[in-house]
């Protein structure tokens, strides 16, 4: 029976191996070949005009929820520190000064290597979701290749690789956008997916109480990701 349950085991992997690589060969896309120009710089900026970015550079504070609701944040972007909230752990985060940022677990502080690996991991949440409410308004951010690449359609698209920052350099995201640059969406190629061009949508939007645009939740195929109770302010 062992022996016969082995074998089922070995066969199952088998078949899921292979329905992995076939549906790598199906969803996966190449990353395309963008072409830097003075253009690709125009296009950025025109989706920045279109979000109000001079709004969202004037928003001192904004707040929302992801991963189902399990992460909290509320962002002061004039002070740069970030409160971080999961499970029953609260990290007051210095974005700046990693060392002034504190820990505390249902209102007790913690201290030692158990805070820096807490800090680490609020870190790692904050880069992670705030890209996913700020993204469009990170195009010129430091480190940031911008190129431009064409659609079957005749339209444009704008490529962006982030070279450096966050927790994968290296990622890459392709816009496609509304003819005044509005976002509709993006597709990924990113370390953390293995499948290329993977496309989540950027078309629910709200507008804050700052006059900033902010997503409200994303779509990637089956799947949502909601971004809680978005403000701006």
């Amino acid at each position: 029976m062992l022996k016969k349950s082995g074998q089922i085991l070995v066969i199952i992997l088998a078949l899921l191996v292979l329905l992995a690589g076939i549906l790598y060969a199906i969803y996966n896309e190449p990353l395309p070949k963008g072409t830097s120009s003075e253009k690709a710089d125009a296009l950025a900026m025109k989706m920045l005009t279109a979000l109000n970015y001079k709004a969202y550079k004037e928003t001192r504070f904004l707040e929302w929820s992801f991963a189902s609701g399990k992460h909290h944040y509320r962002w002061d972007k004039e002070a740069d520190t970030v409160f971080v909230a999961w499970n029953d752990y609260q990290v007051q985060l210095n974005l700046k000064q990693s060392k002034k940022s504190s820990v505390t677990n249902n209102g007790v502080g913690i201290e030692g290597a158990e805070k820096q690996k807490l800090i680490n991991k609020a870190t790692s949440f904050f880069n992670n979701d705030s890209f996913w409410l700020v993204a469009p308004y990170k195009v010129f951010d430091p480190g940031t290749e911008r190129s431009i690449v064409s659609f079957e359609d005749g339209t444009n698209g704008l490529l962006l690789t982030y070279t450096s920052g966050g927790n994968t350099p290296g990622d890459s995201y392709l816009w496609k956008l509304q003819p005044n640059g509005f976002p509709i969406s993006f597709k990924m190629w990113v370390s953390i997916i293995p499948v290329g061009g993977i496309e989540a949508s950027w078309d629910d939007w709200q507008v804050m109480e700052s006059g900033a645009f902010l997503p409200s939740r994303h779509s990637l195929g089956p799947f949502t990701l909601d971004m809680g109770d978005v403000r701006g302010y």
